[in-house]
């Protein structure tokens, strides 16, 4: 069983190779820790200090309302909030979930995804792969990779050096790949509210529950389009699952699910 050492070795090869990938300024992961720190070590000794993400996924959605999309959906949840609310003043919880909510946003954006909403402690995302559904699968999984290494190194390493107070984080992450309907609540085609619905949005949260915690799980619509190097990191997971009983969406068989080593 490899190290943690070398996993993190690994996976900071996949995340180069994936990001590469990308038009991204950005496309290194030590430029990625570095901006991260920076970002953390402002908010806790200045409060919150993150603006506004300008993102892109409202005005996607307005161009593809009543329609069906394809693409791979990311899932990332904080393990543990429940707990971290106890233990911490409202002042610092508000500065680590937001904060936390933030990098993981940027991160998705970084990897040329799109943010769809944030649910709590969780943010959910979707990548198009620029109509490439092998690239939108390398995107979301290079994506997660990512959050994990920006959750580890960046986040983790500041919150422990700058306020003992502070508990390291730690993440859930779940992704699969399907068409989803783009629906719009109202008539109002400007300000109306517009979301996501479909089998691999609810699959993707699904999938994030069966993660132990720092870990990546994909579904095999996702695992099918990985590349062949990044599809080396993962094992079938699906027969260790107490009580999983979906099934594929074209046949009766279960839906296999594949976790990081």
């Amino acid at each position: 069983m490899p190290s943690s050492q070398e996993k993190g070795n690994s996976s900071n090869s996949i995340i180069d190779m994936l990001l590469s990938k990308t038009d991204s300024k950005t496309v290194d992961s030590e430029t990625l820790i570095r901006n991260v720190q920076n970002r953390i070590r402002d908010s806790i000794k200045e409060g919150y200090k993150y603006s506004r993400i300008v993102d892109a996924s409202e005005g996607f959605l307005r161009k593809h309302v009543f329609e069906q999309v394809e693409m791979a959906v990311i899932y990332v949840d904080l393990v543990g909030s429940t707990k971290l609310s106890l233990r911490l003043p409202p002042e610092k919880l508000s500065v680590v979930i937001s904060s936390f909510v933030q990098e993981m946003s940027y991160v998705i954006s970084q990897c040329e995804g799109f943010v769809l909403k944030f649910s709590g402690d969780a943010v959910i995302g979707y990548f198009i792969g620029k109509g490439s559904s092998l690239q939108a699968a390398d995107d979301a999984v290079g994506c997660a990779e990512s959050m994990l290494m920006v959750v580890r190194n960046g986040i983790n390493k500041i919150l422990s050096k700058e306020d003992a107070e502070l508990p390291e984080l730690e993440i859930k992450i779940g992704i699969d790949f399907g068409a989803n309907t783009v629906v719009q609540y109202g008539s109002d085609e400007k300000n109306s509210l517009v979301d996501l619905i479909g089998p691999s949005m609810n699959m993707a949260a699904k999938i994030q529950g069966l993660a132990q915690p720092n870990q990546i799980v994909v579904g095999k619509d996702v695992f099918d389009r990985l590349h062949p190097n990044v599809q080396e990191v993962f094992a079938d997971i699906t027969k260790n699952v107490k009580d999983w009983t979906y099934t594929s969406r074209n046949s009766d068989a279960v839906y296999r699910v594949f976790a990081d080593k």
